[in-house]
């Protein structure tokens, strides 16, 4: 049996109860997948994850604040105003009581807006779906509150909030249970970066120069 044979023979599984076939036992030429891996790397306690998390974020080159729920409205707008932000992109279910404070020109994502148009926004507000605290990573899975993927790759600043602890975890297999595959998950670690070009580190390529995330208590 060929690498060759083992890989079609998982193509013909994959594809035979769509084709009304029955799949072909390769089953005995395959190892089985260990699953025994750990859930997390050591135990920390609900504080000591936050600023794991805090600590990765930063590693990556995201600017990180902490704020309660009473200062978070005063916070985005100062952040709005020193990065001199006039147009700013919300998603469609962004909390109102967020932006309170703040008084930039409001861009919609919808439907018929061109690339153009969401161009035009200096920064794009959002909330997350999960933070993983051993990566670094935030994922957005599409929720109203975050909007579609292209609104936080088009502008070049994202802020993102994170409800502490609520939406924090520690590990990726702690937060894949949370996650719905079926959902257009965006995985978030750091600015948009590469090093594609003479290894010269250059940002904003890809998505947003400027990644600040705002871990929030107390915003439910």
């Amino acid at each position: 049996m060929s690498s060759r044979d083992i890989i079609l023979g998982r193509v013909r599984r994959a594809l035979g109860d769509a084709a009304g076939r029955t799949p072909e036992p390769y089953e005995e030429y395959e190892a089985a997948v260990d699953r025994g891996y750990l859930r997390e790397h050591g135990a920390r306690t609900t504080e000591q994850t936050v600023d794991l998390l805090a600590e990765n974020l930063a590693d990556y080159r995201a600017i990180v604040h902490r704020t309660d729920g009473e200062e978070l409205p005063l916070l985005l707008m100062r952040l709005l105003a020193e990065s001199g932000a006039q147009n700013i992109l919300v998603p469609p279910a962004l909390p109102a009581w967020w932006l309170a404070a703040a008084d930039p020109v409001r861009i919609h994502d919808r439907v018929a807006s061109t690339p153009a148009q969401l161009d035009k926004a200096d920064a794009v507000v959002t909330g997350c779906a999960v933070a993983i605290a051993e990566t670094g990573t935030l994922v957005l899975d599409g929720s109203p509150d975050q909007g579609r993927r292209r609104i936080t790759l088009i502008p070049d600043h994202h802020i993102c909030v994170v409800r502490v602890p609520d939406q924090v975890v520690s590990s990726v297999p702690q937060a894949f249970e949370r996650l719905d595959p079926a959902r257009p998950l965006t995985w978030i670690s750091g600015p948009s970066a590469t090093s594609d070009i003479e290894l010269d580190r250059v940002e904003g390529v890809h998505g947003p120069r400027t990644l600040e995330v705002v871990l929030v208590t107390g915003a439910d």
